[in-house]
């Protein structure tokens, strides 16, 4: 949601005005867009992917999402979200397109110059998964070529990007290193986890958190 916020805000944006303006005036180029009302399509409706469905609910966002599996009507309902059986359908009328799915073979450049084509040209792009998850060559492309709005990454390949990357060199282009768990709690609660795993298997019991291969 953080970075949601951040490109449409164009938050970072005001930050640099302050440190280093030459004027009073804002620039036009600094204008944001209201998340409230705009459709918010999330692609991967896990467990992170129905979290963040609640946040956006809170702002009064229209929420269509993609999965595997279709979420239980009544999950749905609580959080305001419709299904959409086809992704292209969901790209095609959503204003951001956030990606919260597991990185696989199936989903490695699940978007890609394809997928960017059915984008609005104001859409703005979210990766919340894995960098693979995204072609970011056609990405670039696509931006270099104005046919989405933005894009906001806290995942690339490789992470994090060398400088001079193209990727940041776009003024409409966020990107962070990975920073997604980033903060002294949820490392608390992972610490635990870890340790609470290792003393499973040192036992002889089935880790709660068991990662099956």
């Amino acid at each position: 949601m953080g970075l949601m916020l951040a490109s449409a805000r164009k938050i970072l944006d005001g930050h640099n005005y302050l440190v280093c303006h030459d004027s009073d005036d804002l620039l036009e180029s600094s204008m944001g867009t209201d998340v409230s009302g705009a459709t918010l399509g999330i692609i991967g409706m896990g467990r992170i992917g129905y979290k963040v469905a609640k946040r956006a609910s809170a702002f009064d966002m229209k929420i269509l999402y993609h999965n595997r599996n279709r979420r239980l009507e009544e999950e749905e309902r609580a959080v305001g979200a419709s299904y959409c059986a086809k992704m292209e359908d969901l790209l095609r009328s959503s204003d951001f397109v956030m990606v919260v799915v597991n990185l696989s073979p199936q989903t490695h450049k699940l978007i890609g110059a394809k997928e960017l084509a059915m984008l609005k040209p104001t859409a703005t792009l979210i990766n919340i998964s894995r960098g693979p998850v995204v072609d970011q060559d056609a990405l670039v492309d696509a931006l270099q070529r104005k046919a989405i709005g933005a894009a906001a990454l806290d995942v690339t390949y490789p992470e994090p990007l060398p400088r001079g990357h193209p990727l940041l060199s776009f003024p409409n282009v966020i990107v962070l290193p990975h920073m997604g768990t980033h903060t002294r709690e949820t490392s608390g609660v992972m610490v635990e986890r870890m340790v609470t795993n290792a003393l499973a298997a040192l036992s002889g019991d089935t880790p709660p958190n068991e990662v099956k291969v």
